[in-house]
């Protein structure tokens, strides 16, 4: 049987939900806007995991917070978690959510890094040329490594694909070394 964890359990309830209003996109987009919200104000996050506090007057502040940013649905998600006590635990939760919507619709998640950062167009152009090689929709989120001097790495479902300059330059090194 698979061995399934509190954010496990709440991801899927949470893509079950957002499944069957059609809103699956909508919902994803939304808890990682909370998510990003409760990294950038760790005592904000603080207070709604605090039991000293009243639910009433935790869950008026997040209403206060988010009420005009997420729907309704996901409000009340928030508040069975804070009834719960499993706010603290709502990375992980968003990160269980993905990974259910991403498995059910055929998409892989991966990095690229680069010597500099991409253009849109060629983020894209990666995408679609990893996703050729995986033969599936892959979403690659980029970031910045200036030690690559050029070209790209992508690490995507467990795979490694080294085209940089850097490496390169060490299996040359090697070769001469030889």
């Amino acid at each position: 049987m698979e061995n399934l964890t509190v954010n496990d359990v709440y991801g899927e309830a949470l893509y079950e939900a957002a499944s069957s209003l059609g809103r699956t996109d909508e919902f994803l987009d939304a808890v990682k806007v909370m998510r990003d919200v409760f990294r950038e104000f760790p005592d904000f996050f603080l207070l709604l995991r605090t039991p000293s506090i009243a639910p009433g007057e935790r869950k008026e502040l997040a209403t206060k917070v988010f009420g005009e940013r997420v729907s309704r649905e996901l409000l009340n998600f928030v508040y069975v978690l804070m009834d719960k006590r499993r706010v603290g635990q709502f990375s992980g939760i968003v990160s269980a959510f993905e990974k259910k919507a991403d498995a059910r619709e055929g998409v892989s998640r991966g990095r690229i890094e680069s010597a500099v950062a991409l253009s849109a167009e060629q983020l894209e152009r990666f995408e679609k040329e990893t996703g050729k090689l995986l033969q599936r929709s892959v979403k690659l989120a980029p970031s910045v490594n200036a030690l690559l001097i050029g070209g790209v790495r992508i690490y995507i479902d467990g795979k490694f694909i080294d085209a940089s300059i850097r490496r390169k330059l060490d299996d040359l090194k090697e070769t001469i070394m030889k």
